[in-house]
């Protein structure tokens, strides 16, 4: 009987010790705060910085295009129960400033991360309205959404979004500022190899199937020549297409770039036309999933930009 008794106190034992350690592990994962992200570079910042304080999940699909996505019903309802919602602004995700004006309301905190007073939008001009869906208007053009293309830009978005989880979880404080930390170390460096590399180039010029690397070009003194505006989708003209063409042959260009989420068949039909090559240039909006399973992210996708860059605009394209 003794020998029954004890292991009977043993197993009950172990089961009061399973119950605790699941409930201290249910408590803390209870603790943690909800963070929704509109668009992918603003969720990879966001991760790099939470770490593991923090859920967070992406709205945008792998594989959709930022430029056109909408949220489901269920996407609009799991925003509602968020501790913060995180979205770009100046146009891009439109959508997204209904609900953060909703959360507003509430009580909750909601942050157009591109539009924080540290950032200086650029303004795009282009005549052909087409291109201007979806785009916030300014009264010379619109408005660049694409801000985290100058690594400068993307270290006052993650400080921006440090500074939101310091706010809704300071007990994390340190954890968040040492992460960030990190991540801001790591843009300074990407930001001075961009610096040396494209200093040292030839060409300054390089074509674009949108207009989506204007503060990448701006920071690094090179020149984009964009196929469409600043909506992959958009048409161009034939009378664009021609000038293209005449650009191309007359400034000796090697490369032209497309976007993994868009469609080849413009920069398909200029490569026949001028039997330049095509080359992928990742504006980093939207992952597919295979990239998300590679493990790529924003750090290295800009490297892999660089390195084309680098490659077309010295002339060993």
């Amino acid at each position: 009987m003794k020998k029954k008794e004890i292991l009977i106190m043993l197993i009950a034992l172990l089961l009061m010790s399973f119950t605790a350690c699941s409930s201290l592990q249910d408590q803390g994962q209870a603790t943690k705060k909800k963070v929704y992200t509109s668009i992918y570079p603003i969720y990879d910042f966001t991760k790099k910085i939470g770490g593991d304080k923090i859920e967070i999940e992406l709205l945008t699909s792998p594989g959709a295009e930022p430029h056109s996505f909408e949220p489901s019903a269920k996407d609009m309802a799991k925003i509602e129960k968020s501790d913060l919602f995180l979205y770009n602004g100046l146009g891009l995700d439109s959508w997204a400033e209904k609900i953060a004006q909703s959360l507003s309301n509430q009580g909750k905190k909601a942050l157009a991360v591109a539009e924080i007073e540290e950032i200086h939008p650029m303004i795009f001009t282009e005549q052909d309205e087409n291109h201007h869906q979806g785009q916030q208007s300014h009264e010379h053009g619109i408005y660049d959404p694409h801000v985290w293309l100058d690594p400068m830009n993307a270290e006052k978005m993650a400080k921006a979004i440090k500074e939101q989880l310091v706010r809704i979880d300071s007990e994390n404080k340190e954890y968040y500022e040492k992460n960030f930390i990190t991540f801001q170390k790591q843009l300074k460096e990407l930001d001075e190899n961009y610096q040396k590399s494209l200093s040292q180039v030839e060409k300054k010029d390089f074509i674009v199937n949108h207009a989506a690397f204007g503060y990448l070009a701006n920071r690094y003194g090179l020149n984009q020549i964009p196929i469409t505006g600043l909506v992959p989708q958009a048409e161009p003209s034939p009378a664009k297409l021609k000038e293209l063409t005449k650009l191309i042959k007359e400034h000796d260009i090697n490369t032209i770039f497309m976007e993994s989420l868009s469609s080849s068949k413009l920069t398909d039909v200029l490569s026949e036309e001028t039997g330049v090559k095509v080359e992928l240039l990742h504006p980093i909006g939207g992952l597919t999933r295979q990239e998300m399973d590679q493990g790529k992210e924003y750090l290295s996708l800009m490297k892999q930009n660089l390195q084309v860059l680098t490659k077309a605009l010295s002339g060993k394209g």
